[in-house]
C-alpha cells in the first residue's frame, strides 16, 4: 500500500485495527485525533500517560493530527488532507459526522475519485441508526452470549473483544475491494461497516444451519460448538485440546487407544455428529488416563490435530512463533516495544510493523504545513489539551 494516504478518523479498537494493517503494509495514515485523544489512550497499561498497551499496538507506525473539527480553522485543515487521500476512515454516528460536515457527499465533492468507509454499530439503513455499539453488546445481540450458554451453562461474553476485531477486519477488506474496483476503474466510492452485522452475518457462518432452508429441518445451531463436552480435555496432569474428528482421526484414535469403540454406532462422521457429545463424553474419559505430555506425543504420532493449553503470555515464548518472526522490536522514547507483527506472508510484497505508536498530536506541524494551513494548535504541556476552541470527542 506505499503510495496510499488514509485519513483516519476512527477510535478505540474497530477502525484503528483496520487501519494498523494498512500502515503494515506501507499505508501513509494520518490519525486525527480530538484534543484529548483516542480513549483507547487511556484504558491499559503502558509505559506513559496516553500509550495504553490496546492503543499502541492498534496505531503503530500512524502519524498523530491533532485538529479541532470545531473550528472551521480546523475543518478547513480536513478537507485540505482529504483532497490528498486516497482513503477516508470513521467511526463516529451518522448524525455526528453529517454535523461536521464531512458525509459522503461532503468529501467526495473535495475528492470524487476517494474510498470513504463509514464504521458504525448499526447501519444507517436500519431503525437502529446511530444507536451506540460496544463489543460487549454486540456480542450479545449478535447471538454470541446465548451460544456461550448453550457450550458452558452460563450466558457469558468470550475472553476477546471479537466483534471489534472482527468488524475491523471486515472494513479492511471491504476498503481494499473498493480501493481494487477504483483501480480498474477510477471510480471511488461510499462502503459501510457496521458491527452488528458483521457479528450477524460472522455467527450465522455455521449457526445459521437448519433455519436457511424452508421449511427448517432445524435449529439455527450447529450442534458441535456448543456441545458441553466440548472443551479442552483433562489429562492425569492438566489439559489437552484435541479434535478426533473425521473418520480418518477416529480411526487412528481408536485402533491405539480403544478398539473397543470399533463399532458400527460411532463408524461415520455422520454417526458420530448426530451424537456428538456423548462422543466427547467418552473421549473425555479416556484422555484421564495419561499426561498431557503423553498424549501429545501420541496424537502428534498419529497425525491428529493436538495443542497444548496456552496463555497470551506463552504466545510471546512459543517457539514457532518466534521460528518465523512473527515479533518485531521497535525502539521508542519509551524503551523497546516487541509487537505482535504482521501475520500475513508475501513473496514481492512482504509488510512489516510500521513504527511505533504516536505521541497524541506528535505529527500536527507536519500535517498542518502538508495541507497549507496557516498556523498549529498550541498544546498545554500540562494536560496535554489544545488550546483555543472547544474540545470534541469522536461520538
Amino acid at each position: 500500500m506505499e503510495g496510499v494516504r488514509v485519513v483516519d478518523l476512527t477510535a478505540v479498537v474497530m477502525g484503528p485495527y483496520c487501519t494498523q494493517i494498512m500502515a503494515d503494509m506501507g499505508a501513509d495514515v494520518v490519525k486525527v485525533e480530538p484534543p484529548a485523544g483516542d480513549n483507547a489512550r487511556y484504558v491499559s497499561v503502558g509505559p506513559a500517560p496516553g500509550m495504553s498497551g490496546v492503543f499502541v499496538n492498534v496505531n503503530r507506525g500512524k502519524r498523530s493530527a491533532v485538529i479541532d473539527l470545531t473550528t472551521d480553522e480546523g475543518k478547513a485543515t480536513l478537507r485540505g488532507l482529504i483532497a490528498k487521500a486516497d482513503v477516508f476512515i470513521h467511526s463516529m454516528r451518522s448524525r455526528a459526522i453529517a454535523k461536521l460536515g464531512f458525509t459522503y457527499d461532503d468529501v467526495a465533492a473535495i475528492n470524487p475519485a476517494i474510498i470513504y468507509t463509514n464504521c458504525y454499530g448499526y447501519s444507517r439503513r436500519g431503525p437502529e441508526a446511530d444507536r451506540p455499539a460496544y463489543d460487549d453488546t454486540i456480542q450479545a445481540e449478535s447471538g454470541l452470549a446465548a451460544v456461550q450458554k448453550l457450550l458452558t451453562g452460563e450466558t457469558t461474553y468470550v475472553g476477546t473483544i471479537v466483534a471489534d476485531k472482527v468488524a475491523g477486519l471486515t472494513a479492511l477488506y471491504a476498503t481494499m475491494m473498493a480501493l481494487f474496483h477504483r483501480e480498474r476503474t477510477g471510480e471511488g466510492q461510499e462502503v459501510e461497516v457496521s458491527m452488528f452485522e458483521t457479528m450477524a452475518s460472522f455467527m450465522l457462518v455455521e449457526h445459521a444451519n437448519g433455519r436457511m432452508f424452508s421449511p427448517p429441518p432445524g435449529p439455527a445451531v450447529y450442534p458441535r460448538t456448543v456441545a458441553p463436552n466440548r472443551k479442552p480435555y483433562p489429562t492425569k496432569d492438566g489439559h489437552v485440546a484435541v479434535l478426533i474428528y473425521n473418520d480418518k482421526h477416529w480411526k487412528a484414535f481408536i485402533g491405539a487407544v480403544q478398539p473397543a469403540w470399533n463399532s458400527e454406532e460411532y463408524a461415520t462422521l455422520e454417526q458420530r455428529s448426530a451424537q456428538i457429545d456423548v462422543v466427547y463424553g467418552l473421549i473425555a474419559q479416556t484422555l484421564l488416563e495419561r499426561t498431557t505430555a503423553e498424549w501429545l506425543a501420541l496424537f502428534g504420532e498419529l497425525e491428529i490435530p493436538v495443542a497444548p493449553i496456552q496463555t497470551p503470555d506463552d504466545l510471546f515464548d512459543d517457539p514457532h512463533l518466534n521460528a518465523i518472526g512473527l515479533f518485531e522490536t521497535v525502539d521508542t522514547e519509551h524503551g523497546p516495544v516487541r509487537f505482535p507483527g504482521v501475520p500475513t506472508w508475501f513473496s514481492r510484497t512482504p509488510g512489516r510493523v510500521a513504527g511505533p505508536a504516536p505521541e497524541l498530536g506528535a505529527h500536527t506541524a507536519d500535517v498542518l504545513a502538508e495541507v497549507g494551513a496557516l498556523s498549529e494548535p498550541q498544546f498545554d504541556a500540562v494536560d496535554g489539551r489544545v488550546d483555543g476552541g472547544p474540545q470534541v470527542g469522536l461520538p
